[in-house]
């Protein structure tokens, strides 16, 4: 584990490899899964806006559910997610990807899973049979886990965190020789 200002960072981030293939896995994370994505009070009021826009590309069966429970609803453990169709299926999936114009965090940060442990957050790596591709092209290309997802990571923890993650991640691996 790093600490890397009020965040854990778990070592597979760095020593993991990860490049989505989309074309190999057509999005099944979307499509595939016990509950829908978990979202904040903000994320779930901008898809509530959002949703005249949305509707008519969302399939019967999501805007049934959407109908009947909105565009989010509490899982089991109390944690809110957007709803799902067919019991797997996001409501927000069209035919060509996310139909939101800006993915929740929790998607745009997939593999990393987040769990707020008191002060801090911890970041850990997600894996699933799915995203089998993924991990085989990002070793390929060389890829870990935390540069893959660059971008999202910087947009939930800002560019400065960013920087302290890979001037960390530099020290580790000169004080290690890798």
């Amino acid at each position: 584990m790093l600490v890397v200002g009020d965040v854990i960072v778990h070592t597979d981030l760095i020593t993991e490899y990860f490049a989505c293939d989309i074309e190999a896995c057509q999005g099944r994370c979307c499509e595939e899964g016990d509950a829908g994505a978990p979202v904040t009070l903000d994320e779930i009021a901008d898809i509530e806006a959002q949703l005249d826009e949305l509707w008519p590309h969302m399939s019967a069966s999501a805007q049934t559910v959407v109908d009947r429970q909105g565009v989010a609803y509490a899982d089991p453990e109390g944690e809110l997610v957007t709803s799902i169709a067919n019991g797997r299926d996001c409501c927000f999936r069209g035919c060509h990807g996310c139909l939101l114009r800006e993915r929740p965090i929790s998607c745009h940060l997939y593999p990393i899973r987040t769990k707020q442990l008191g002060e801090v957050v911890g970041l850990q790596y997600h894996r699933w049979d799915i995203c089998k591709p993924a991990v085989e092209k990002g070793r390929r290309l060389g890829i870990p886990v935390y540069q893959f997802l660059r971008e999202p990571l910087i947009r939930r923890f800002g560019q400065a965190w960013y920087d302290e993650l890979e001037t960390t991640v530099a020290e580790l691996k000169k004080s290690f020789g890798l």
